[in-house]
C-alpha cells in the first residue's frame, strides 16, 4: 500500500537523520588520528621523564576537554552557525595545548586540527586564509624555538610554510565532507520545496477542475430547471422530460466531480460539442459547430475545456440569440474560435474560469485570448500547437 504523507516526511527526516549521525562519526574518528599521536608523545615524554606528573596530567585533561568542544563544535555546527563562546574557548585551550610542541612536535596536530575544523564555518576564502596563516605563525615560532634559537634564519620561514601547507590540507578534506554534507542538506530542501511544490500544483488543478466541471453543469441545471418550470402548466410532459434532463445531469456531475478526485477524468472532444449545442440551444441560443480535425489526445482534452467554459460563460454573462464553434487548422497549430453575441458589459472582477483555461492551454505551449467584438459581440479564441 503507498505510504502517506506523514509517512514519507518522516522516512526522509530519518534518512537525513542517519546521514547527519553518520558525518558526525566520520569527523569523531577523524579526532582519533590527532589524539591517539598526541597521547602517544605525551606518554613518551614522561617515561622520559622531560615532564612532570602534573604537566602530564594538565595535558592529559587539556586533550581530553579538547576533544569534547571538538565533538561540540561538529555536532552544533551541522545543525547551524557555531557559537563564539564556544569558538573562544578552545581556541585559547588550542593555544595552551600548542605549547606542549616544546616537549614534542606531534603536539602541533592539535592546533592545526582545531583551525582545520573552525574555518569550516568561516567565510570568505580570505578568513580561511588568515586564519590558517594565524595558527601555522604560532605553530612555527614554538616549533623554531623548541630547541633554543634556529640555526639558521630560514627556519621559521620554512616551518610557516610547512604548517601553512598542512592546515591547507587539513581544511581541503574538511571542506569535502561539509560540502558533502551541504548537498544533502541541499537535497533534503529542495526535495520538501518539491512535495510542497507538487502538493500547490494539484490543489490548483483540483480547484480549476472542479470550477470547470461543476460551473458548466450547474448551468445546464439552472437552465432546464427553468424551462420545466416555464412549462409545468402548460406543457407537464415536457416539463418531465426537461427535469429527468436535469436529473441526468446531476447525476453525470457527481460522477464527474468523482472522477475529478481520483484524478482520472478526460474530456472528449466530440462529446462535450454534442452536449454544448443541446444546453445552448435549449437555453434559446442558436449554435453553429464546425466539424474539427483529427487531433491529438492531449489537443482534443484541452479544447474540450475551453467549449466547456465558453459555453458556461455564454449562458451566464450573455443575453445570446447565437453561438458559432469552428475548429481548423492553422499551420502547425489548430484554432478554437467561439463567437457569440448579446454580450453583457463586465460587472465586478472577472472570474477564475478564464484564467484555468489559459493555464491548460499554456502546459501544451498555446494561448488564449477573449476579447469583445463589436456592440454585443464576444469572442474566445485559443490556438495549440497540434
Amino acid at each position: 500500500m503507498g505510504a502517506t504523507t506523514a509517512e514519507l516526511e518522516e522516512r526522509a527526516a530519518g534518512r537525513l537523520e542517519s546521514y547527519r549521525r553518520a558525518m558526525y562519526r566520520t569527523f569523531l574518528l577523524a579526532a582519533l588520528g590527532v589524539a591517539v599521536p598526541c597521547a602517544g608523545a605525551l606518554a613518551t615524554a614522561y617515561g622520559r621523564g622531560e615532564i612532570a606528573l602534573p604537566l602530564t596530567l594538565a595535558a592529559a585533561l587539556g586533550a581530553v576537554l579538547f576533544l569534547a568542544y571538538y565533538a561540540r563544535l561538529i555536532r552544533v555546527g551541522l545543525n547551524g552557525r557555531l557559537p563564539g563562546r564556544d569558538i573562544a574557548a578552545s581556541g585559547a585551550l588550542t593555544l595552551l595545548l600548542g605549547l606542549m610542541m616544546l616537549t614534542h612536535p606531534l603536539w602541533c596536530m592539535i592546533p592545526v586540527f582545531w583551525v582545520s575544523t573552525v574555518a569550516l564555518w568561516v567565510r570568505p576564502v580570505r578568513n580561511q586564509a588568515a586564519l590558517c596563516a594565524a595558527a601555522a605563525a604560532v605553530c612555527a615560532v614554538i616549533i623554531s624555538f623548541a630547541d633554543g634559537w634556529p640555526a639558521r634564519w630560514y627556519q621559521p620561514l620554512a616551518m610557516f610554510a610547512l604548517f601553512m601547507v598542512g592546515c591547507g590540507a587539513a581544511l581541503y578534506v574538511n571542506l569535502f565532507y561539509r560540502r558533502m554534507w551541504d548537498l544533502h542538506m541541499e537535497a533534503d530542501a529542495a526535495r520538501e520545496a518539491q512535495a510542497r511544490l507538487a502538493v500547490t500544483e494539484e490543489r490548483l488543478r483540483f480547484s480549476r477542475d472542479l470550477h470547470d466541471l461543476l460551473g458548466h453543469s450547474l448551468s445546464l441545471i439552472a437552465v432546464k430547471s427553468e424551462l420545466a418550470m416555464r412549462m409545468a402548466e402548460d406543457d407537464p410532459a415536457r416539463a418531465r422530460e426537461e427535469m429527468a434532463d436535469v436529473r441526468r445531469a446531476a447525476r453525470d456531475a457527481l460522477r464527474e466531480v468523482r472522477a475529478a478526485v481520483r484524478g482520472y477524468r478526460a474530456v472528449e472532444l466530440d462529446a462535450e460539442l454534442a452536449g454544448v449545442r443541446a444546453v445552448l440551444e435549449a437555453a434559446g441560443v442558436r449554435c453553429e459547430i464546425g466539424d474539427p480535425p483529427e487531433l491529438a489526445p492531449d489537443v482534443r482534452t484541452v479544447l474540450a475545456w475551453v467549449i466547456r467554459e465558453g459555453a458556461t460563460n455564454v449562458i451566464k454573462h450573455s443575453e445570446a440569440a447565437r453561438c458559432a464553434i469552428t475548429i481548423a487548422p492553422y499551420g502547425d497549430s489548430v484554432v478554437l474560435e467561439m463567437s457569440n453575441d448579446g454580450a453583457r458589459a463586465a460587472r465586478g472582477a472577472p472570474g477564475s474560469g478564464l484564467a484555468g483555461l489559459a493555464e491548460r492551454v499554456e502546459v501544451l505551449g498555446g494561448t488564449l485570448t477573449a476579447s469583445r467584438q463589436g456592440r454585443d459581440g464576444f469572442l474566445l479564441r485559443a490556438v495549440v500547437p497540434a
